[in-house]
């Protein structure tokens, strides 16, 4: 069974929590306010699909520019 560190906040272990709260509020507001906040974590999940396969994350980007926090995986540098 893998389980990953949790001593620290590191970049994904952050990306995974937003993802979770902006999918289980779209939900619960799509269930008690109104159905078209079903939209977010539509939007969440297809944001998701688009990092497995292109690798690119907009909220990761951010949380790094801005907060400066640290992938725990390092990106992998390609050839020059």
């Amino acid at each position: 069974m893998y389980r990953a560190p949790t001593d620290y906040w590191y970049l994904e272990r952050i990306i995974w929590l937003i993802a979770g709260i902006v999918v289980l509020g779209g939900i619960s507001l799509g269930l008690l306010v109104n159905k078209y906040w079903f939209i977010l974590p539509m939007l969440a999940g297809f944001n998701m699909i688009v990092f497995a396969f292109t690798g690119f994350c907009p909220m990761a980007i951010f949380l790094n520019k801005v907060f400066k926090i640290e992938p725990r995986i390092k990106p992998v540098e390609r050839g020059k």
